[in-house]
This record gives C-alpha cells, sequence and structure tokens, in this order.
C-alpha cells in the first residue's frame, strides 16, 4: 500500500506541474528548438567584422559583399527566430532557417571540410 500511495503522490504532483506550466511549454520548446541559430545570430552581431573578414579572405569577394552577406545571415537567422517564437509565419521562417543552413553550408564550405564530415560522421556512428 506503501508503494501506491507514493505513485498517486507522484501522479498528483506531476498533474499539477502540468497544469502550472502547461502554458509555457510550447515557448520553451520552440526556443530549444531555434536556440542554436539565436546563439549563431547574436555571435555574428558581436563578432561582425571577424565575420565579415573571414568571408573577404575566403571568398576574396571584397568589404561590401562580405558585409551584406553577414548582414542577410545575421537577418535571417534572428528574423526566423523571432517568427517562430511569436507563432508568426512559422512555416515561412522554417523555410528561411533552412536556407540560412544552405548558404552557410556553401559560404563556410562546410560541405568540402574533411575534418568536419570525419567528426559528423563519428559523432553519427557513435549515435547508433
Amino acid at each position: 500500500m506503501g508503494q501506491n500511495d507514493l505513485m498517486g503522490t507522484a501522479e498528483d504532483f506531476a498533474d499539477q506541474f502540468l497544469r502550472v506550466t502547461k502554458q509555457y511549454l510550447p515557448h520553451v520548446a520552440r526556443l530549444c528548438l531555434i536556440s542554436t541559430f539565436l546563439e549563431d545570430g547574436i555571435r555574428m552581431w558581436f563578432q561582425w567584422s571577424e565575420q565579415r573578414d573571414y568571408i573577404d579572405t575566403t571568398w576574396n569577394c571584397g568589404y561590401l559583399l562580405a558585409s551584406s552577406f553577414v548582414f542577410l545571415n545575421l537577418l535571417g537567422q534572428l528574423t526566423g527566430c523571432v517568427l517562430v517564437l511569436s507563432r508568426n509565419f512559422v512555416q515561412y521562417a522554417c523555410f528561411g532557417l533552412f536556407g540560412i543552413i544552405a548558404l552557410q553550408t556553401i559560404a563556410y564550405s562546410i560541405l568540402w571540410d574533411l575534418k568536419f564530415l570525419m567528426r559528423l560522421s563519428r559523432t553519427s556512428w557513435a549515435q547508433l
């Protein structure tokens, strides 16, 4: 009978906790899903010159084009995050964030970086 009382108390506590936090859980879940984009956008804001210089030296495209790329990347990520968190145009925001991933993959040469691909491969195999 003691174990049943303990389970009943635990279920009551869980029900009460869910009643109180139910309205906040979707927002917390969305924040967790977009946290990487949010962090990357904020980092780009604070490391603007380093990001611009890296794109300029890697692609040899000039100051203006490199600045435009960093601005597009920053604006796309932060706008997508705000739209997802506010539940406005979520589908378009997700497409935009996916586009940012594709753009970064090409711009930062991630697709052809053997060290990155091996690390990704090792992580994938470790999860299996």
